[in-house]
């Protein structure tokens, strides 16, 4: 088990110079340089953070506290569900009748969904669920789903092998 940095949107790799970084969220290029060396080792002391981007270790304490307080970005372990006692994974593609954020909402709060978003094509919500066992899937798509009041259709994809999965977006 190794902590990441988990951080949604656009990030600049530490090569390319501040004149091209897009300006989302106030970023600057240390601070996306910050988020690199902490999507690599999220235990990485700020003291080795601070001499790879040349400011002070209470600077880089500063910007990390920041970065997690504004919601950018925060520290957390990635682990493995399998090793954990969770044998099933599945993406859940659902379509919805009437107000998909209700539905959104709904879903969010089931435990085992530990990734809902809203999509524009052939499905209005994708979900992430992860399950003990297949009997606790069925349970989790019949009884916390489909019984939900707007879900109309759910097509359930499951998961066989990982073949990829990344927290580094945009630092390479």
């Amino acid at each position: 088990m190794s902590e990441r940095v988990v951080k949604r949107g656009t990030q600049v790799p530490d090569h390319v110079g501040p004149e091209s970084a897009p300006a989302t969220n106030g970023l600057d290029v240390i601070d996306r340089r910050i988020i690199g060396l902490l999507q690599r080792d999220g235990r990485r002391p700020y003291g080795a953070i601070a001499e790879d981007v040349g400011l002070s270790e209470a600077a880089v304490r500063r910007r990390v506290q920041r970065l997690r307080d504004s919601g950018v970005m925060q520290i957390v372990a990635i682990t493995d569900p399998l090793q954990l006692g969770f044998g099933r994974e599945a993406l859940v593609g659902i379509r919805v009748h009437g107000d998909v954020r209700l539905v959104a909402d709904k879903i969010a709060s089931i435990e085992e969904a530990n990734y809902v978003v809203m999509t524009a094509g052939s499905f209005d919500i994708i979900a992430e669920l992860i399950a003990v066992d297949d009997d606790a899937l069925v349970h989790l798509l019949n009884d916390s789903i489909r019984s939900i009041p707007g879900v109309t259709e759910v097509e359930t994809f499951l998961y066989l092998k990982l073949a990829k999965q990344t927290y580094t977006w945009g630092t390479k």
